[in-house]
This record gives C-alpha cells, sequence and structure tokens, in this order.
C-alpha cells in the first residue's frame, strides 16, 4: 500500500534523527537554509541524468534523485509548518485561474 506524504514525512524524521542530524551539535545543521540548499543540489543533480539526452538511460538512478528531492521537500515543509498537500491543491487552483 502506497504511503501518505504525512506518513513519509515521519518516516524522513525518524531517519533524520536516528542519524542524529537533527541534535544541537550536528555536522549536518538541519536548519530551513541548509535543506533549501540541499534541495536545489538535488534537483542539479537530477539534470545530469538528462544533460545531454531527453530521457534518463538509468531509470533507477534518476527515481532515487526525485526521492531525495521529494525528502528534502517533506523535510523543508515539516520543519517550517507548511502543510504541502494543502499548499498543492492551492497552488493547482491559482493556476486554473491564471492566463498563461
Amino acid at each position: 500500500m502506497p504511503k501518505s506524504l504525512a506518513d513519509l514525512t515521519q518516516d524522513m524524521h525518524r531517519f533524520v534523527e536516528a542519524k542524529g542530524w537533527y541534535a544541537a551539535d550536528s555536522p549536518r545543521p538541519q536548519t530551513l537554509r541548509n535543506l533549501a540548499v540541499s534541495l536545489s543540489i538535488e534537483a542539479a543533480e537530477l539534470l545530469e541524468h538528462i544533460q545531454w539526452e531527453e530521457q534518463p538511460a538509468d531509470i533507477r538512478a534518476w527515481s532515487r534523485e526525485l526521492a531525495d528531492i521529494l525528502l528534502y521537500l517533506l523535510q523543508l515543509a515539516s520543519l517550517s509548518q507548511v502543510d504541502l498537500e494543502a499548499a498543492v491543491a492551492e497552488k493547482l487552483q491559482d493556476n486554473y485561474r491564471r492566463t498563461w
């Protein structure tokens, strides 16, 4: 059975906690700035898979990069107290009203 965003967020928090990255003396402080930078880096890594091609050659590596991006996004949303499901629903409604 697929997991919800809330379930995935909890799984992500358990992982980060298990690594000790939420600790005050962590070498990888989980600040919004650091997480946003990490998200951007992961997005750039995704682009490497299609830098010179229209389709990724390795779909498993592609999917792992997408998962990394989602994990950072879930953490950013959670730590900044953004309900990502509600934000996406609201943004989609806004987009329907936009002129493209």
